[in-house]
């Protein structure tokens, strides 16, 4: 049993050296943006998503006719996670065509990312593969999660 437990521990040391120290889980947001549906804006984005565990979930951007009804790479790798039972997060990486600028998540998509903690990270990238590494409460700071919400309140009467 010992032996199984001590195997475990280096799967898991193995799991984030591997996509959280290197450049394998920016790799993977590139790719992941090979498969956005983007017929509007030409705008192509990929997110992969690396929880706790060492489980990656990617994502890309889909667009809609109706534009509000579209989904951000961000918020769809989330999703996927969220719907296999995952709710922590190490990190995770954004790509984009851009050349000049790293992609940066938009406001929806760092509340979303919120929701699942702040001391996480977030890399966004440029295709020639340098990045800028931030912590989700450095995107979003001062801001308001479920914490918040077992807050004390004012009374309403």
């Amino acid at each position: 049993r010992h032996i199984r437990q001590q195997q475990h521990i280096y799967l898991h040391i193995y799991i984030f050296v591997l996509f959280f120290s290197s450049p394998i889980l920016r790799f993977t947001s590139w790719k992941a943006k090979e498969f956005a549906y983007c017929p509007y804006s030409k705008f192509r984005v990929g997110a992969a998503l690396v929880a706790h565990d060492g489980t990656v979930f990617t994502g890309c951007n889909v667009e809609n006719a109706c534009n509000n009804l579209g989904l951000c790479a961000e918020r769809t790798a989330i999703t996927k996670a969220v719907s296999e039972g995952y709710r922590s997060f190490k990190a995770i990486a954004i790509a984009s065509d851009m050349e000049e600028e790293f992609i940066s998540p938009c406001g929806g998509c760092r509340q979303f990312m919120r929701e699942f903690g702040v001391k996480w990270s977030v890399f966004m990238t440029k295709p020639d593969g340098s990045y800028m590494d931030m912590l989700v409460e450095d995107l979003l700071p001062v801001s308001f999660g479920p914490d918040d919400l077992k807050k004390k309140k004012a009374s309403s009467e």
